[in-house]
């Protein structure tokens, strides 16, 4: 009889989450009509969700239902979006040179940066030493399963598209992407020698990728919605008594992604593509937000490929070559910084001295593994579990931070999404296809919405 008496408090609970957001929702929709910036109502959307997480908890799960709707929008877009841009980036190049010079370039750019973050990584989780004070729990090592780790051949394996129309209904980019790179350089091939047979495939593609980039548009333009659902099911899940225990190793990981974000990327717009890094952030905030809420680089390709071209100012050709490929294997967080702290966190609580070639190891493994699991579900724990492995730690005491993993994989897909980012500029600048003065003095173009650049022609369209 108590429970029956709780009832209509609690349902009185769940429909009160749901008529917040409700109204929170049109009051984001009236802020789109006063043509509020996008990016600010992406924040405002965060800020809406923590609220009503932090206000009704567990009644407010359901609320998420919002972000679940618009990440499957998203991952409807995403597979055609990928397709569709690259072949059309490919065949817009003549010469096979240059797609290997644009392919070796970006390549390089992502292994670096995720040595350096899992270096910055291990400086900072020996600073901060996030293992302090937290003792082995036998029951998490009992009840952890650890992922197992592909084999080499089944890696190569998964690579190769054997049947492309199931690789891109179960969601395996790379595979989509590799099928996209033999159709395109096909076309290239026969059109050197029969142009006017592959032109009306080579305009087939062109006008469906402006199809997509329109459906894409339209969907973006839901972000806000999608991030507060998102972010009021992330906070009625975890409250604060998740989060004691493994502050300091969520400070570590929030800490490292922000040095990497602020010192590497900073000093590569500064030094190598010579543009204010202020500026550079400033117009990347929305991959940013979009990345820190969904926690998908697949959900955020398209919010990040509309800021690479109409932001960044950075050429379409560029744009869609280097974005579906980092959005793939650019694991600056997931592969590169969160492994290294996961290292160093496991030795801290198990009493393992690490040395300097340890580290190196560390450091070495994760950024081979962060090109291994390309494709590969759940990146992060595939590389974390195969640095672990490799430096001779405890793999039980990965499940110790399992429980907080939702919340510092925001920060890390925040750095995957931001590196690709700064790749894409890297690669136009040395290509010749940045637009450093429409950078510089032209206002940012919202998300979704303005103006967008018609390159078949050159011109300005009107996005209606």
């Amino acid at each position: 009889m108590k429970d029956q008496a709780w009832l209509p408090l609690q349902d009185l609970s769940v429909y009160g989450s749901w008529g917040v957001a409700l109204l929170l929702t049109i009051v984001l929709w009236w802020l789109a009509k006063k043509k509020v910036g996008f990016g600010t109502r992406v924040l405002l959307a965060m800020v809406f969700g923590f609220g009503i997480g932090a206000l009704f908890g567990k009644d407010a799960v359901d609320v998420g239902i919002l972000g679940s709707i618009y990440v499957s929008l998203i991952k409807m877009v995403v597979m055609p979006l990928v397709f569709s841009t690259i072949i059309t980036s490919i065949t817009s190049v003549k010469d096979l040179n240059v797609l290997k010079k644009l392919g070796t370039k970006t390549i390089a750019i992502f292994l670096i940066t995720t040595a350096i973050a899992a270096t910055i990584g291990i400086g900072v989780a020996v600073v901060v030493d996030p293992g302090a004070g937290i003792a082995h729990s036998t029951e998490a090592a009992k009840d952890f399963e650890a992922r197992e780790i592909p084999t080499f051949k089944q890696v190569l394996l998964d690579l190769v598209p054997s049947n492309p129309i199931n690789e891109m209904a179960t969601g395996k980019v790379v595979p989509v992407i590799l099928f996209a790179f033999v159709i395109a350089i096909a076309i290239t091939w026969e059109g050197a020698r029969h142009p006017e047979r592959v032109e009306p495939v080579r305009n087939f593609f062109q006008s469906f990728s402006h199809i997509m980039f329109r459906v894409t548009k339209i969907i973006i333009r839901l972000t806000p919605y999608g991030v507060l659902g998102l972010v009021t099911s992330m906070a009625a899940k975890y409250g604060l008594e998740t989060l004691k225990e493994l502050a300091w190793f969520i400070a570590a990981v929030f800490i490292a992604c922000l040095i990497h974000m602020v010192v590497t990327y900073g000093l590569l717009v500064t030094f190598v593509a010579r543009v204010n890094p202020l500026r550079f952030f400033k117009k990347a905030y929305p991959t940013i937000a979009v990345a820190f809420t969904t926690r998908s680089s697949y959900a955020t390709l398209p919010v990040n490929l509309e800021v690479i071209t109409k932001r960044m100012k950075v050429s379409e050709r560029v744009a869609s070559f280097v974005a579906p490929l980092g959005a793939t294997i650019n694991m600056n967080g997931c592969g590169g910084l969160y492994p290294a702290i996961v290292a160093v966190f496991v030795a801290k609580v198990f009493g393992i001295e690490l040395g300097i070639t340890d580290y190196l190891l560390i450091i070495a493994v994760a950024t081979l593994a962060s090109v291994g699991v390309a494709g590969v579900p759940g990146p992060a724990s595939i590389s974390t579990t195969v640095v672990l492995v490799q430096a001779g730690l405890p793999l039980e005491g990965f499940a110790l931070v399992l429980g907080v993993d939702a919340i510092v994989d925001m920060a890390r897909t925040a750095v995957n999404a931001t590196g690709t980012t700064v790749a894409s500029l890297l690669v136009g600048n040395s290509e010749g296809e940045f637009d450093r003065e429409a950078f510089n003095n032209e206002p940012d173009e919202d998300i979704g919405i303005g103006q967008e650049r018609d390159t078949r022609g050159g011109g300005v369209v009107t996005a209606g």
